[in-house]
């Protein structure tokens, strides 16, 4: 199959196709974070190395994948007392150093800075892998005790042969207490590793027995969370696995967004009535400010923590600063669904009404699906970017929106990549049970002369294909038009 970039209007290019099974990158699970953390442990000399990543995200999977046939200490604290998570750390270290339990050999070890003396000392002569997980948990229970393992680095660590690893699911106190500039493990910090959800097309390769069109719908409707990929069952049909996923009250999904807000915020009412309201259409802070019977300058607050959280993203159109075009956006399509579909429809599946569900969601699962799949054109678009295939390398993928001059009319183009004032890329995505017609290349020709580049390359991506009519259209003005399936 032809490289998108290279056919214009003579061919159309098959999405699927070029991206999983061409020479374009591919990932296969967490192969690039592993061989990071190998080659940090091949180093042979002390590393400090932050995980962090959102709750589900498959961080403790990839650490225990990473611990295979390695000396290690796996320690996952607990929310629970200072004094309880710190007799679990000494019970492994005790059963990694293999020392017998006595009551003497106990007393020994009474505090955290008895505890890493003794893992320095298991260090001098081999190497060993200490994880510290939901580090979060142990800093809330055990004030100060960042500041207390930099000072173990500083005078016992950095000589040892100590593979020291934090892992965290709260963003902002894995902000604070180990990657921030002022935070205590600045200078000590060997290397840091952001597990992000799966692109699509690395969900794809999670999956064989369903079509792409599902998987899209799967993608969609878990995030690209690795714990909720797993809820997917290949064997069932799309419905009834979303039924099951998030209309039934044992599922684990049903209150899954609202469980974690509660984790995060000590009041998660009007956090949770911002998402959404955002969730239902409101992307401006003057509209989500209305929707919840907020002030501005309240509801501003609370945008900024749930940013901060990471559930929330504020956007601005590309090649642009941030100013009144800017616009507030769920970044888990996962949350996204939820806040759409499940709060306003409790009482229906507490009452096991998951009918009547149905209908309603199938009636605006293209709605949903269409923001989707512009996210899934632009993984594309990133994706042979990276890899030199398409006709220049763009410095930025991103989408742009505002105002045509002409009609005084909004718009938005989904896909906008430039590389300088000669040169970008404009594309258009459509989602729909009808092949895409050439008014909507056509719309999408006129909106790209809203940019001066002399050079612009059209990309029409479609779910179910063109028709004739927009076939000749691109042929005639250079278009690359890239089907789905």
């Amino acid at each position: 199959m032809s490289n998108a970039a290279e056919v214009g209007a003579e061919k159309v290019v098959n999405l699927q196709y070029l991206l999983t099974e061409g020479d374009v990158i591919v990932f296969m699970g967490r192969q690039n974070e592993l061989k990071k953390l190998d080659e940090l442990y091949n180093s042979g000399k002390f590393e400090c190395v932050i995980v962090h990543g959102r709750l589900r995200v498959g961080k403790t999977a990839l650490l225990r994948e990473f611990m295979k046939n390695k000396r290690s200490i796996y320690f996952a604290a607990q929310e629970t007392s200072s004094r309880e998570n710190l007799q679990n750390l000494v019970n492994l270290v005790k059963v990694f150093s293999r020392e017998p339990e006595t009551q003497t050999q106990a007393q020994e070890i009474n505090s955290y800075t008895d505890v890493f003396n003794r893992i320095f000392w298991l260090t001098c002569s081999e190497r060993v892998v200490l994880i510290i997980d939901d580090y979060e948990l142990l800093a809330a229970s055990h004030r100060g005790i960042s500041e207390l393992i930099r000072g173990q680095v500083d005078q016992w660590f950095i000589e040892s042969r100590l593979m020291l690893v934090i892992c965290g699911s709260s963003e902002p106190v894995m902000e604070r207490e180990t990657l921030n500039y002022d935070s205590p493990f600045q200078g000590c910090r060997t290397a840091q590793i952001r597990l992000q959800p799966f692109t699509f097309f690395e969900t794809r390769r999670y999956y064989t027995n369903f079509s792409p069109y599902d998987i899209a719908i799967i993608y969609g409707v878990t995030g690209g969370i690795p714990r909720y990929l797993e809820l997917m069952d290949p064997d069932l049909p799309i419905e009834r696995n979303i039924r099951r996923a998030f209309f039934d009250t044992t599922s684990l999904l049903f209150e899954e967004p609202a469980n974690i807000l509660r984790r995060e915020v000590h009041e998660p009412g009007y956090f949770s009535a911002v998402l959404k309201a955002i969730a239902t259409g409101c992307n401006k802070i003057s509209e989500i400010a209305a929707a919840v019977g907020l002030e501005t300058n309240a509801c501003t607050v609370y945008l900024k923590n749930l940013i901060a959280l990471g559930f929330v993203g504020k956007h601005t159109p590309v090649t642009e600063k941030a100013g009144e075009k800017t616009i507030y956006e769920i970044e888990d399509s996962m949350f996204r669904f939820w806040y759409r579909f499940v709060p306003d429809n409790i009482s229906l599946i507490q009452s096991g009404m998951t009918d009547k569900i149905w209908r309603s969601v199938s009636s605006e699962i293209s709605l949903f699906m269409h923001k989707v799949f512009e996210d899934i054109c632009r993984q594309w678009v990133k994706l042979r970017n990276s890899a030199g295939r398409l006709p220049v390398e763009f410095a930025e993928v991103g989408r742009w929106w505002g105002i045509d001059p002409m009609l005084e009319t909004d718009v938005a183009i989904p896909i906008v990549a430039y590389l300088d004032d000669s040169h970008a890329l404009f594309g258009d995505c459509v989602w729909s049970d009808e092949q895409t017609g050439e008014d909507v290349l056509a719309a999408l020709e006129d909106r790209s002369r809203l940019f001066r580049h002399p050079n612009r390359y059209l990309f029409l991506f479609s779910r179910s294909g063109f028709t004739d009519e927009c076939a000749a259209l691109a042929q005639r003005i250079g278009a690359n038009l890239v089907m789905f399936e």
